[in-house]
């Protein structure tokens, strides 16, 4: 499933906003990565995911952007830019909430000026004595089944499977974690039989999807808030091309620009981001190697390619 996002003036935002305020919503606000985002809700189930997902803050703290995620008979999303506000209606998917939210941080990003720049990746990373693969590809390409697979071997650390933030230093391209927990897919032991177990007895939503601890699902000490990028791997699935290959600087931001940047929620789509983001590519793709990796193999056969780049 993917969406369309409908852009509201201000005008429009402010009437829709005080419809909402006069309903009886959950109101919880989360830092993410130093963006403080206020969440509304509802639903009681994206209430408790949420919290669980995020890191939360008091609510005096004032926030930088905020979203609403309501009944409604109609699947919507609506996007007022200059107050960062999202309208989400009639959604029974907790992963659009999570991503939108994501997505709002992305946004506030990009539009904000900063001597330390950040800039924000669809993607997992996985962690090796302080330093790691980015993994990024379309959707079913393998990102997940690949990043659980490198997890399996214990000199390998949690950062991320769905999204990081990169600040690009110096000397360092640094990798910083998007979410507190994470939301897993409820069939990982499919791929990996290693897995089989350890979501038993965790509450799942309407896609057999969890918020799961991932100190308890891996152990504390294999849990990174931050990493430094030393490789980048992209993923597709393409009978006609070889199991792995190293890309140019412009043949991976080729393959972004083909596929979207690999991410379906970005909040706005005009030439100036698209400029934007293509330079940050650009300037990641020339501080560490990129790949190719075709995931037409089997998975552990795709598993055994990446994990040679990565120890």
């Amino acid at each position: 499933m993917s969406y369309t996002v409908q852009i509201i003036s201000k005008k429009k935002k402010d009437e829709l906003m005080s419809k909402l305020y006069s309903s009886t919503l959950y109101e919880r606000k989360a830092i993410i990565h130093g963006t403080c985002v206020k969440f509304f809700t509802d639903n009681h189930d994206f209430k408790d995911m949420w919290e669980d997902n995020f890191d939360l803050v008091p609510d005096w703290l004032r926030p930088h952007a905020r979203l609403f995620a309501v009944e409604g008979s109609e699947f919507r999303v609506l996007y007022e830019p200059l107050s960062k506000t999202v309208i989400l209606t009639g959604c029974d998917y907790y992963g659009w909430v999570k991503s939108i939210a994501l997505g709002l941080v992305a946004d506030f990003f990009e539009d904000f000026t900063s001597e330390h720049r950040r800039y924000s990746v669809h993607g997992s990373f996985v962690d090796s004595g302080g330093r790691g693969i980015g993994i990024i590809g379309p959707s079913g390409s393998g990102k997940t089944t690949l990043t659980y697979g490198l997890l399996m071997d214990k000199k390998c650390n949690f950062v991320t499977d769905d999204w990081f933030f990169v600040r690009l230093a110096e000397n360092d391209t640094i990798i910083h974690s998007a979410e507190k927990n994470s939301y897993i897919r409820g069939d990982l032991e499919n791929s990996w039989a290693e897995y089989a177990g350890r979501l038993k007895g965790i509450k799942k939503d309407k896609q057999d999807r969890a918020i799961v601890d991932v100190k308890q699902f891996f152990g504390s000490d294999r849990i990174r808030s931050h990493s430094v990028l030393t490789t980048t791997v992209l993923l597709t699935r393409n009978k006609s091309l070889p199991p792995l290959s190293k890309l140019s600087e412009k043949q991976a931001i080729d393959f972004m620009l083909k596929n979207d940047f690999c991410n379906p929620h970005q909040l706005v789509r005009n030439r100036e981001k698209l400029n934007q983001r293509k330079q940050f590519f650009s300037e990641l793709f020339t501080r560490a190697p990129v790949y190719l990796l075709n995931t037409i193999e089997t998975p552990q056969q795709s598993l055994e390619r990446i994990k040679n780049l990565l120890l």
